[in-house]
């Protein structure tokens, strides 16, 4: 098993989560991929105990668990504020 994490600022409009809504901020994305592909992505406050699911990420199967990486990097690219 393969695991990320990276730190944030939240795009406007924040982060949609399946327990608790949107939160928004400072945040760590933390990613999971076992060796079958199958990966787990979760978000917390920075410093905060409690992770929570992104919303629309639950079942997510990579064909080749090598693409991590580059899922992961999309992810928070597409999660974080634009610079600029």
């Amino acid at each position: 098993m393969t695991e990320l994490s990276s730190t944030f600022t939240a795009r406007p409009g924040g982060v949609w989560t399946d327990e608790v809504g949107v939160i928004t901020g400072e945040l760590e994305l933390h990613s999971t991929c076992t060796e079958n592909g199958a990966v787990s992505v979760r978000v917390r406050y920075v410093g905060a105990l409690d992770w929570y699911t992104v919303t629309g990420t639950t079942g997510i199967q990579l064909h080749d668990p090598r693409d991590h990486e580059v899922v992961h990097a999309l992810l928070v690219n597409v999660l974080q504020q634009p610079r600029g």
